[in-house]
């Protein structure tokens, strides 16, 4: 139960970065300040789906139990923020409408591709995150998070945001959606694959 408490606080963090994301017209700015959703996460010791994944293959014993209940709490947490901030911000959710009404026009390999490059960056910067000091160890959540949003690559997590922010829900968001939990999981197994 802690552990998906955990994760519904990381989805909600990741809530509040999409959120400043919409709400700012610069993108480049909305873009930096979203990372303020993975730095919380980092610093807290919060549940995330995309930041727990690439270890699958590298923790021993029932970690992937972890990471099945870190999705679902990261589900709810999206949930209770899209929903509350939707309904609070009637604005956000058009917008919040219009990126998924645009992201839902992409075929499937697309969807897994742009998630695929995903997945590389979020284990970039939580890796870096775990294995630096200081500073350092904000860099990659600062670059990675930004680099991920401005080259339109998709995160499973704040996707889930954005459409129930929107109020997107048929069965081809919850494809999409499961296409993106699977491409940013081969992406982060990728990059994995590599760390020594």
């Amino acid at each position: 139960m802690k552990r998906i408490l955990s994760a519904v606080a990381g989805g909600i963090m990741i809530g509040i970065g999409g959120s400043v994301f919409i709400a700012c017209d610069v993108k480049y700015v909305g873009a930096f300040f979203f990372a303020l959703g993975l730095f919380t996460i980092c610093e807290f010791g919060l549940g995330l789906y995309t930041g727990k994944i690439g270890y699958l293959f590298k923790i021993k014993g029932n970690y992937y139990i972890e990471v099945i209940q870190t999705l679902i709490g990261n589900i709810i947490g999206t949930f209770i923020a899209g929903i509350l901030v939707g309904y609070a911000k009637p604005q956000y959710a058009e917008k919040a409408y219009d990126m998924c009404s645009s992201r839902l026009l992409q075929n499937p390999l697309q969807t897994l591709i742009l998630s695929f490059f995903c997945g590389i960056l979020m284990f970039i910067a939580v890796n870096l995150f775990k294995k630096n000091a200081g500073i350092g160890r904000y860099i990659g959540i600062f670059t990675a998070v930004p680099v991920f949003i401005l080259s339109g690559f998709e995160h499973s997590v704040a996707d889930m945001f954005y459409f129930f922010c929107g109020r997107v829900f048929s069965v081809q968001a919850l494809v999409f959606i499961a296409i993106c939990v699977i491409g940013n999981a081969l992406g982060s197994f990728a990059i994995a694959y590599f760390d020594k």
